[in-house]
């Protein structure tokens, strides 16, 4: 992380706009795992409706929060790219894992930028889920490594 001299830890907008780009995060996860779930069979679905629940949960929440200090949140876009074709299970997962590292991403952004201590609780309790749910995942497309150190964070 940035030193306090260069983040946005005393600029309440960087925040608010580092809340927003976390709250587009959670719209590609709501609709990726739209995705995920199609590409699973019926009887494997249970762990992608349950992160797609997790995912509209958070969104919803944020979407308030912004709400309550007078932010316009971006609403979610009709559709998304995707990084690759799913037309497997095992796609499905891969797909799964990368939503779940690109909302660790915005977490881990926002954790540089928050100035209030709620915001830095919600960041760091939200990036431990997502990557709970990761492991998950790459466990399921076969990735190794299944855990990483430091979730959100380039791997480089």
């Amino acid at each position: 992380m940035a030193d306090d001299a260069t983040s946005g830890r005393d600029d309440p907008a960087a925040e608010e706009a580092a809340l927003g780009r976390v709250l587009e995060a959670e719209h590609a996860a709501v609709w990726g795992y739209g995705v995920v779930g199609a590409a699973l069979a019926p009887g494997g679905r249970d762990p992608a409706v349950l992160a797609e629940n997790a995912h509209r949960d958070v969104r919803d929440r944020l979407a308030a929060l912004l709400d309550e200090r007078g932010v316009d949140a971006a609403p979610s876009a009709a559709a998304y790219e995707l990084p690759f074709p799913v037309l497997s299970a095992v796609d499905a997962a891969a797909l799964a894992a990368a939503l779940e590292a690109g909302v660790s991403g915005a977490w881990v952004a926002l954790l540089d930028d928050a100035v209030d201590a709620d915001t830095r609780a919600l960041a760091v309790r939200e990036l431990g889920a997502a990557e709970v749910r990761a492991v998950g995942w790459r466990t399921a497309a076969g990735q190794t490594p299944t855990t990483t150190p430091f979730p959100g964070l380039p791997a480089d």
